[in-house]
């Protein structure tokens, strides 16, 4: 089969979180199975910056309409590990920029053009591939339009749509319809029309042939107001289609038995080197040594879903009991400016930073005794299954899939591999990190949780069977 995958991020080439993750590794595990894989990116200036690739011209121009301007694209190649061949999408004005979405926390005020036009190009070039493709499996919102593109052409290959986090939706004001040239009638309650805005999620979801998520647990959610973000409704209407498959983890890449970025490497019969690893990341942040208490650290997206008020009225708890705290995150963080108070206030304590960085994003993992996950909406899917590999224990709001990855410690029994919560309060929060300090002194009990949080695998090659299976569902 035939499998042209498109989206706005892939490691190692372009890469702010877990979509480029799925990019990475996700192509291979299906070209394993005999499948041919292609993956079409926006030529970014980091792509462009990457020394060790090489890219050539193809030789093709696409041209889209962009509302009333014709818009070239040059499409070039190049090939990532494995082999796996990568179109690029090259349009300066759009694409040759230091950020890909945004900078210093703001998104780009043109994202929707970007991008509207990134997934006509999409289209076009799904209809000049000979052999044509037989899917097209668009990523989140940025390639959400995909589907509607081909339902309007009447392309004659099926979509697959991947909701990656329904909270990032592609909501622009509605004016910017006019961009994509589509006929009225797709900007209504039956189309791309949300509350009076253009909404790329809600069109791939209506128009693709398949949607997927990342758990059967969170494809149940989404479809409920509290965790649908307002796209509940449509989800129910189009539940037939919708289905969950869990991602797998690229443990070639995320290993701290091999992994090249962290000061000490490790593995579940020899934590040493995890020691190793929380003494660089507490001087890297400039905190206070040996803490009596855990490391707790904390990778997300920081916007209004990563739910930071559960933890920050509990800081001064936190450090009472001498407790570490590191937030390392991306995005719109509308609680930066406090974090950042807070981080002076409680400098040997507290270490924040505004910002991706792989670098740093491995040595939390590594470092870290605890890992917080506290949104209500985000399903946190691959943090927590890299978490789990470095031995950093979740401490987790039972929400999305996450039951499908921890089992909350169960010291009877002596199961489990992470703690969770259920009620969205601080008090909740803080009795799952007081209960995980309770075990935390108790170092017999401790590094055989740590061990068997390690010794958990998620593999890529279940969930490449899970979509063949899908694509094939969908052939027309």
């Amino acid at each position: 089969m035939k499998i042209l995958m498109a989206a706005s991020e892939m490691a190692p080439l372009a890469r702010t979180g877990g979509l480029g993750d799925v990019l990475e590794a996700l192509p291979p595990a299906l070209q394993k199975l005999d499948h041919e894989i292609s993956v079409v990116l926006p030529y970014y200036r980091a792509i462009r910056e990457h020394k060790s690739l090489k890219i050539k011209n193809t030789g093709a121009h696409i041209t889209a309409q962009i509302g009333g301007k014709r818009v070239d694209a040059e499409i070039l190649e190049c090939r990532v590990s494995g082999g796996i061949q990568v179109f690029l999408v090259k349009r300066d004005e759009y694409f040759d920029r230091s950020g890909i979405y945004g900078t210093d926390g703001r998104p780009y005020g043109d994202n929707a053009e970007r991008y509207i036009y990134f997934s006509k190009i999409v289209v076009e070039l799904a209809r000049r591939l000979s052999p044509p493709p037989d899917v097209i499996h668009a990523q989140d919102w940025q390639t959400a339009l995909i589907p509607v593109f081909a339902n309007q052409q009447e392309l004659p290959i099926p979509t697959v749509l991947t909701i990656h986090d329904v909270a990032f939706q592609g909501n622009f004001w509605g004016v910017d319809f006019g961009l994509t040239n589509l006929p009225a009638e797709y900007f209504s309650s039956h189309g791309l029309e949300f509350f009076g805005n253009l909404n790329f999620l809600k069109g791939g979801i209506i128009f693709s042939d398949a949607i997927t998520t990342i758990s059967e647990r969170y494809a149940r959610e989404i479809q409920m107001p509290e965790s649908g973000c307002g796209l509940d409704s449509v989800l129910r209407e189009q539940a037939g289609k919708l289905s969950g498959i869990m991602n797998g983890a690229d443990y070639a890449t995320w290993n701290p038995a091999t992994d090249r970025l962290l000061p000490r490497k490790f593995k579940p019969d020899a934590l040493a080197g995890k020691t190793g690893c929380r003494n660089a990341l507490l001087k890297e942040f400039g905190l206070k040594k040996n803490p009596a208490g855990p490391v707790i650290g904390m990778v997300s997206r920081l916007s209004d879903t990563a739910d930071l008020d559960l933890i920050l009225p509990l800081l001064d708890r936190l450090f009472a009991d001498d407790i570490r705290l590191i937030i390392l995150g991306d995005g719109e963080c509308l609680h930066e400016r406090e974090l950042m108070i807070a981080a002076k206030k409680h400098r040997q304590h507290f270490g924040f930073k505004h910002g991706f960085d792989n670098r740093l994003t491995h040595l939390l993992s590594a470092g870290a005794d605890l890992s917080l996950f506290l949104s209500h909406k985000d399903p946190a899917n691959l943090p927590l299954v890299y978490s789990l590999k470095y031995g950093a224990i979740p401490v987790a709001r039972a929400t999305g899939g996450l039951h499908q990855i921890i089992q909350d410690f169960d010291p009877g029994a002596n199961t489990g591999n992470g703690f969770l919560f259920f009620e969205n309060s601080p008090a909740a929060l803080w009795d799952s990190i007081h209960r995980a300090k309770t075990y935390f002194t108790d170092k017999p009990a401790w590094d055989l949780i740590t061990r068997r949080a390690m010794d958990c695998r998620f593999s890529w090659d279940e969930t490449a069977r899970e979509y063949e299976k899908l694509y094939k569902h969908i052939q027309f």
